[in-house]
């Protein structure tokens, strides 16, 4: 939790004046018991009508300010506490957004939603519950305690030779619980993958017939998931029974010992009822302490694992230049890879020794079998990951000391399976960057686009719903592409971005790349040898190493598996089509 105490200080003046109210309250509720004890051994034995009277209504306000004291308390707790859990969630999603790729491989998607939702939900009620019950239930239990004692200590004494057996209790539940709520939390990682991977998927798990294969793994997880509650649930579940079976025996014997003390004169029989008040109130204490500790457990168990998020340290670190763009001798390459080498687990290589150079304006395509580390060149491009070994540099530069918003800005990138966010068509090309309507208008012409655009009845405010499931797969990737042509980008990267175009309409997207984005750097990766055939250099990839470079004309030469696929595409002896 220490992790944490920079999200508290800024609000520690309001959490103390919650606090205090919260004790101001507690206390009236403590003179309660010790008012109605005057009454009934002082007052009523005396006949003082209008003593009763007065020191009821000294009752009636100790209730009243108690009342409205934990009312106010309350509001501002969860005022405090909702205030601290949006700064912690607004942080992790921050941290998320700017972990590396391969830190995020670490900790995975539905790890990363769990932080940032079930395990802020923990926290929050953590804080919520401890600045509610945290200061009236100690109060409580040691103003009860010094109450009763005030008023006769032998009784005292029975309640207090309880309380180390619920103390024991408590410290043993909470040892056990915290790792089995990490645990859950865990658990509950893998619940949210299953749940991401079939709604995600949902339309190939029907077309493949594979409904119940899911509904089987889904109950495995969450059999698992159960098991873990179930398990951190009973152990928790000891503290509330243990508390009130003690400390009702502890109220049984007060009644039995009470009776004899007043029986012999001992002690008065208010002061019996009073002590009935007071453990009445030292229950309820004791079982509102039992609840923080669970919730305690939990709150901590979730706070190590945002903690642990947003002290990850920055993985692609700028380093620093010995020389500006300007001071690189010229000319150089745009784009070039010096023996680069790269792993995503250091167990194999997914890359190995790869060099090759671009000049500014010329288009790379990059061709292989799945697995060959075409993704990865771009992810290394993109600077996602950083080489285990060369460089990757841009005019000269190496990209891992240009600051990463600069870099950022150099390129436009088309995915064949990016993401689509609920808006309109023109939103979604723009996407949140200050792009003019004519910026906008001349990329969808350029991505071949406004066919279908202008089809529509609002154009480019027409609806687009959540992951453009109401857009056809032609439709959503030439939106990908006028969304990474409008920026105008140095560098254009299209990973297999029109593989759901027809030949027709990829053939006028190549024609409009080569005659407006002239000087333009292109990066393309796909499967057609058609969308290749007049890149400047094309890479033939198997198992991360380059087995054919150069032109078309060359590789058809040179290249017998390059010319195997062409033949296969484009029938045997065609020169392209």
């Amino acid at each position: 939790m220490v992790e944490l105490e920079r999200y508290l200080r800024p609000h520690w003046g309001y959490i103390f004046l919650t606090m205090a109210i919260k004790l101001l309250a507690t206390g009236m509720e403590l003179f309660i018991p010790d008012l109605m004890e005057i009454i009934l051994d002082e007052k009523v034995p005396a006949g003082e009508l209008s003593q009763i009277y007065l020191y009821g209504g000294a009752m009636l306000l100790c209730a009243a300010a108690c009342l409205g004291g934990n009312v106010l308390a309350n509001r501002m707790s969860a005022v405090s506490s909702g205030r601290i859990t949006r700064a912690i969630r607004h942080d992790l999603f921050w941290k998320l957004e700017t972990l590396s790729a391969r830190q995020l491989d670490r900790l995975t998607v539905p790890s990363a939603e769990s932080r940032l939702t079930s395990d802020t939900y923990n926290i929050n009620q953590l804080l919520a519950r401890f600045q509610r019950i945290g200061v009236r239930a100690p109060i409580l239990l040691v103003g009860g305690v010094f109450m009763t004692l005030r008023m006769d200590a032998p009784l005292a004494l029975v309640l207090l030779s309880l309380l180390p057996i619920i103390a024991v209790v408590v410290y043993f539940v909470t040892k056990t619980s915290v790792p089995l709520y990490t645990r859950q939390q865990s658990v509950l990682d893998g619940v949210v993958r299953v749940v991401q991977e079939n709604i995600t998927g949902i339309r190939v798990i029907k077309a493949l017939s594979k409904t119940d294969y899911e509904k089987a793994r889904f109950h495995a997880v969450n059999e698992e998931l159960t098991e873990v509650d179930q398990k951190a649930g009973m152990i928790s579940s000891i503290t509330n029974p243990t508390a009130t079976l003690t400390l009702n025996l502890g109220l049984t014997l007060v009644v039995v010992v009470g009776a004899f003390r007043v029986n012999s004169g001992a002690c008065l029989s208010g002061v019996v009822v009073a002590f009935l008040q007071y453990f009445t109130m030292i229950l309820n204490a004791m079982l509102g302490i039992t609840r923080i500790f669970v919730m305690w457990s939990k709150g901590e168990a979730s706070a190590k694992r945002v903690a642990q998020v947003l002290a990850e340290p920055e993985d692609l670190t700028e380093l620093p230049s010995g020389e500006t763009p300007e001071q690189v001798p010229q000319p150089v390459p745009h784009i070039e890879f010096q023996d680069v080498t790269f792993s995503y687990t250091g167990v194999g290589e997914n890359i190995s020794h790869l060099s090759f150079a671009l000049e500014r304006g010329q288009t790379l395509g990059i061709l292989g079998p799945t697995g060959s580390g075409k993704s990865t060149v771009l992810s290394l491009l993109l600077r996602q990951y950083d080489p285990d070994s060369g460089r990757v540099l841009i005019d000269g530069q190496d990209i891992r000391s240009i600051p990463s918003e600069a870099l950022r800005k150099k390129f436009g990138v088309a995915f064949q399976n990016d993401f689509i966010t609920e808006g309109t068509v023109g939103g979604n090309i723009r996407f949140f960057r200050d792009l003019s309507g004519e910026a906008v208008s001349r990329a969808a012409e350029d991505a071949q686009a406004m066919a279908f655009i202008r089809e529509k009845e609002d154009g480019m405010d027409s609806e687009v719903m959540v992951r453009g499931n109401n857009l056809s797969g032609g439709q959503k990737q030439r939106l990908l592409i006028a969304r990474a042509l409008a920026g105008n980008p140095e560098i254009l990267i299209l990973d297999d971005a029109s593989s759901a175009l027809d030949y027709a309409t990829d053939a006028r997207l190549r024609r409009r790349l080569r005659e407006s984005y002239r000087d333009v750097t292109t990066v393309v990766v796909a499967q057609r040898i058609s969308s290749l055939r007049h890149a400047d250099l094309i890479l033939v990839l198997s198992d991360g190493k380059v087995i054919g470079a150069g032109r078309h004309e060359d590789l058809m030469a040179d290249c017998q598996e390059y010319r195997l696929i062409a033949q296969t595409q484009m029938g045997e002896g065609r020169e392209g089509a």
